[in-house]
């Protein structure tokens, strides 16, 4: 299996990017515990203030989907949705290599 990568951009609806910013920092300190997820960054825009972009790495594409699934996930999902003002755009990508990643 090789590792599995995704950007994440979301649109908030006017005035929720910090609070959107929230709960993806809760998401991100819940997968401290998850082994499978090697990165879980939540981004900013300057120019924006509707923007919020997570990157990601995962040991697997499995690991990722299998994560949306939990319980803590479903309820955080079912939060945020309402801020938002589009669905969000999600580009998948396969790390090979660089700083701070190597594949094993």
């Amino acid at each position: 299996m090789s590792a599995y990568g995704c950007y994440v951009t979301f649109t908030t609806q006017p005035g929720q990017r910090d609070t959107l910013v929230s709960h993806l920092l809760t998401a991100a300190a819940g997968t401290e515990s998850v082994a499978e997820c090697l990165l879980y960054i939540i981004n900013t825009s300057t120019a924006d203030p509707n923007s919020v972009w997570v990157t990601e790495l995962w040991t697997s594409k499995e690991a990722h989907d299998a994560s949306l699934t939990t319980e803590a996930a479903q309820a955080l999902i079912k939060q945020v949705v309402p801020l938002l003002a589009k669905p969000p755009e999600q580009i998948n990508v396969l790390p090979v290599g660089g700083k701070g990643f190597s594949l094993p």
